[in-house]
């Protein structure tokens, strides 16, 4: 890999990269956000239960001593109207970001064109692909063609130690490309699929290895070589802004389900908040566990549009925590440990240095 500021070659895909372990990863990620919901309001229901009855105090007792339902279903029914409340603000948020005069409009539109156009003088086709996963996938294959012709351009220079690292650079460029374009085909804007195919491609330190490999050896590149060199490195960053404006409008998308969501979910959970509140007496329950039965379903039930925006915002923050940044810059720390000069290893293990991607 390319030795540089002390960096090591981070992994491909997003996955590998990330710490977490796999079901953690699976939970922030992965898994469709109905099914988180619901594994988080399964851990609350079972951890009532199992509370209730594991004290050593008799349910009923505890029920019924004081008032801690009436008491808590009142302080849900404030916090469910405020959470329905903020999520009507992440709605305007999310509005006023598409509203606007006809000049801001435009020149959005201008703006889009513009880079369109970019694009389809790079991958050399008349109009650029209109579905998102299209139009990355020809970014994708476009970089991966480009890799080849640099190979392809230093197959004649006599330099044994160039042609090792460009020939280690292609075929990792092409087995992350080939992988992605798979990923990409067929998938449908609006799922995650789309943005996650699009984090796994390292575009970043592609970038990064293309500029030094082609610094180190500059002198022994030939005027092909260079140009080969510039126009990968054109087309790796062409496809850093596409995924940002296609991560942004998903994000739109995502928050906008959510509202909806959250505001369907609020109704019912008000309704059984209100009528906790006015109707449900653990005392006129006969048996104990029966009482907390009902209670731990009545909680569950009214913490559903919590569950519904805490599920949402975690893969939102997830994602962005990895995209912070565009373009080949060191947001956190990678193992040195792990090869450093295309198949070379000199640190030892343990030792730590701040070179990655922004994922």
């Amino acid at each position: 890999m390319v030795e540089g500021d002390g960096g090591a070659e981070p992994d491909d895909t997003m996955r590998e990269r990330v710490p977490e372990n796999s079901r953690k990863f699976w939970l922030l990620l992965d898994a469709d956000r109905r099914l988180v919901a619901g594994l988080l309001l399964g851990s609350v229901f079972v951890t009532v239960v199992a509370a209730g009855l594991l004290h050593p105090t008799p349910v009923k007792t505890l029920l019924t001593r004081g008032d801690p339902l009436e008491t808590l279903y009142q302080a849900l029914v404030g916090s469910t109207i405020t959470g329905v409340t903020l999520v009507l603000t992440l709605s305007q948020l999310v509005l006023s970001q598409e509203q606007g005069p006809v000049g801001d409009q435009r020149e959005r539109m201008e703006g889009a064109m513009a880079f369109r156009e970019d694009v389809e003088e790079v991958i050399r086709e008349p109009v650029s692909p209109a579905q998102p996963s299209a139009f990355l996938r020809s970014l994708v294959k476009l970089t991966k063609r480009r890799a080849q012709a640099v190979e392809d351009a230093v197959a004649d220079i006599d330099d044994d130690e160039l042609s090792e690292q460009v020939g280690t650079y292609v075929e990792n460029l092409s087995g992350n490309a080939e992988s992605v374009t798979e990923n990409l085909e067929g998938s449908q804007f609006g799922e995650f699929d789309v943005v996650f195919s699009a984090l796994n491609y390292n575009y970043s330190w592609k970038i990064y290895a293309a500029r030094r490999i082609r610094a180190e050896n500059d002198a022994a590149l030939t005027d092909d070589a260079r140009a080969a060199f510039d126009e990968l490195i054109d087309a790796l960053e062409l496809f850093g802004p596409a995924r940002e404006h296609f991560k942004t409008l998903y994000f739109q998308w995502e928050l906008a389900d959510l509202s909806r969501t959250v505001l369907y979910a609020s109704v019912p959970a008000l309704a059984v908040a209100v009528g906790s509140v006015l109707f449900f007496d653990p005392g006129d329950v006969a048996q104990g566990w029966l009482a907390l039965l009902v209670a731990a379903v009545t909680v569950v039930v009214i913490l559903l549009p919590f569950a519904v925006l805490l599920s949402y915002i975690l893969r939102i923050v997830t994602v962005t925590k990895r995209t912070l940044s565009i373009g080949p810059f060191i947001l956190r720390e990678t193992d040195r440990s792990r090869s450093l000069d295309w198949g070379e290893t000199e640190a030892t293990s343990g030792e730590h240095a701040g070179v990655d991607d922004e994922e």
